[in-house]
């Protein structure tokens, strides 16, 4: 997912509490709120990217 109100930052979908859905940030770290408005599917490439990072970052020993 893509948080537009976050300059396009790239998450996860967690979750949903109250009008808020919760994103996490794909290499780990802390969970946002975003409002559903803001938020949309990522497109193939950002996909990609966001898979990448985390395939580094894991490779690094940074991620589980």
């Amino acid at each position: 997912m893509v948080d537009t109100s976050r300059g396009g930052r790239v998450g996860e979908f967690r979750g949903v509490a109250g009008p808020y859905w919760f994103l996490r940030p794909v290499c780990g770290g802390t969970e946002w709120e975003a409002d559903p408005r803001d938020v949309r599917p990522a497109d193939p490439i950002q996909r990609l990217s966001a898979e990448t990072a985390r395939a580094n970052a894991r490779s690094r020993g940074e991620v589980l």
